[in-house]
C-alpha cells in the first residue's frame, strides 16, 4: 500500500487531519485499531471553541453542528449563594459551542466514508518504522488478520495517550514528558433531563466541585468532584442527584432530574510531551498532551494541533518546503502549555482539596474574576479560544 500520510488513530484529530488533507490534495490512508461502533460511541468532550466551529465548517462537516449545536454566550460562576454569569461575547467577542464530541467523530466518520481517503477499522499489531527517513512506513494487520505495509512520505500519530506513536517519539534523544496526577476525579452522567440552566454552571463548594454541562435541549451532561478511588457501583441515581442537587443549592432555582443513560468516573491529570515530532513521524491529539478537562480543552487543543499539521503538511509535500514542519513541535506547544495553565488554573481554583486555608484563596479567587473586568477578561478569552499561532 501507498500513501502520502499514514494516519495512526481514527479520533477527531486523524479523521480531522486525513479531511483537511484531501482538501489540499494530499493523498492519506488513516488506521484505527477499534471498530466504527466503539470509536462513535465513546463519550468524550463537549465544548467547542470557536475555531474549532469554524474548522470543521470550512472542512464541509458542520451542517449538523449548525443544526442541532447549541452556542453558549457565557458560563456561570458559583460558589455558596452566588451565581455570576460571565458574558463572553462582551467580554471578548467571541462565543463556544456545545457539541458532543461523538457527534463531531460521527460526522467526520460518515465524511470519511462517503468518497474520502481510505479509512480502516480494527486493524492490529500497527508499528511505525523508518521514521527518520524520507520514506517512513507503517506495518500492521489488516481486520481479515492479514499482514500489511504503508509505505508513506510521512506519518501521523492521532492515537492518543495509549497509543504506538508517542513512544517512538520519545525514544529519540531529548524527549521530555511532564505529568500532574490531581488527587480527584470527575464522577459524570448523562440524563435525560431538559437542562435548567441556559449556560454551562461551574460550581464551587465545600463538599466539592461540580459543573452543569448539557448536549442538546433534552440531555443534561452534570460532573461531580469525587475521589480517584471512588467505584461507580457505589453511586446510586439517587445519591448522584442528592448531591448535585446540594452543590447547585441557589435560592429560586432547581435542578432538573430524569433517567440516568450513561455513567463513569474519569481521573483528572495534565500530561505534556515534547517535542511532537521525531523525523517524519508527527504527534496531534492526546498522544502529546491530556489536560483536565474543566478548560474544556482537550478536542480544541487536537483540532488546534491538526490544523498546524495541515499546513505544515501541505508545504512539505506540495511545495516541499520544510520550515512549518521544522517549527510545527515548537509551535503548538507554545499554544499546548497556555491551554494546559488555563486548565490547570480553572482545575485548582474550583475543586475542593487542601485544608480552609487554601478554601479562602479559592473563593478570593473566585470573587476577584467575577468582580473584575480584566480578570474577567482573561478567563473568557482562555476559554473561548486562543488565536491558533499562539
Amino acid at each position: 500500500m501507498r500513501t502520502q500520510v499514514g494516519i495512526i488513530g481514527a479520533g477527531p484529530a486523524g479523521l480531522l487531519l486525513s479531511r483537511l488533507l484531501a482538501l489540499q490534495g494530499i493523498d492519506s490512508v488513516v488506521l484505527e485499531n477499534r471498530s466504527r461502533d466503539y470509536v462513535e460511541a465513546r463519550i468524550r468532550a463537549g465544548i467547542l471553541e470557536q475555531h474549532t466551529v469554524d474548522t470543521l465548517t470550512e472542512a464541509g462537516v458542520g451542517d449538523r453542528l449548525a443544526r442541532e449545536g447549541l452556542e453558549h454566550r457565557g458560563i456561570y460562576l458559583q460558589y455558596p449563594g452566588t451565581r455570576h454569569k460571565l458574558d463572553f461575547p462582551e467580554l471578548c467577542g467571541r462565543t463556544v459551542w456545545v457539541y458532543g464530541q461523538t457527534e463531531v467523530t460521527k460526522d467526520l466518520i460518515k465524511a470519511q466514508l462517503d468518497g474520502g481517503p481510505p479509512l480502516l477499522f480494527e486493524v492490529s499489531d500497527v508499528r511505525p518504522e523508518d521514521v527518520d527517513t524520507d520514506s517512513p512506513r507503517i506495518r500492521f494487520t489488516d481486520a481479515d488478520g492479514n499482514p500489511q505495509v504503508l509505505e508513506c512520505d510521512v506519518v501521523a500519530g492521532t492515537d492518543g495517550f495509549h497509543g504506538v506513536s508517542r513512544p517512538v517519539v520519545q525514544q529519540a534523544a531529548g524527549g521530555q514528558v511532564w505529568e500532574r496526577t490531581y488527587p480527584y476525579a470527575w464522577l459524570g452522567i448523562l440524563a435525560d433531563a431538559a437542562p435548567a440552566t441556559d449556560e454551562l454552571i461551574y460550581a464551587w463548594h465545600p463538599d466539592g466541585f461540580a459543573l452543569y454541562s448539557m448536549r442538546s435541549t433534552k440531555v443534561s451532561r452534570l460532573y461531580l468532584q469525587v475521589d480517584p478511588s471512588e467505584k461507580i457501583e457505589d453511586w446510586s441515581d439517587d445519591r448522584i442527584w442528592d448531591n448535585l442537587a446540594t452543590r447547585f443549592a441557589l435560592e429560586g432555582w432547581d435542578l432538573n432530574t430524569g433517567p440516568v443513560t450513561e455513567k463513569s468516573i474519569l481521573p483528572m491529570r495534565s500530561f505534556v510531551s515534547a517535542p511532537m515530532r521525531r523525523g517524519r513521524l508527527f504527534l496531534a491529539g492526546d498522544a502529546a498532551h491530556i489536560v483536565p478537562p474543566t478548560g474544556a480543552k482537550g478536542l480544541n487543543l487536537a483540532v488546534a494541533d491538526v490544523t498546524l499539521l495541515a499546513s505544515a503538511l501541505v508545504r512539505l509535500l506540495a511545495e516541499k518546503q520544510t520550515d512549518l514542519v521544522d517549527s510545527y513541535s515548537e509551535r503548538a506547544l507554545a499554544r499546548v502549555w497556555r491551554c494546559t495553565h488555563f486548565s490547570w488554573f480553572m482545575t485548582s481554583m474550583l475543586h475542593r482539596a487542601g485544608d480552609d486555608f487554601d478554601a479562602q484563596l479559592q473563593l478570593s479567587q473566585l470573587r476577584r474574576v467575577v468582580s473584575s473586568e480584566a480578570a474577567a477578561r482573561e478567563l473568557a478569552e482562555n476559554y473561548t479560544g486562543l488565536p491558533l499561532d499562539y
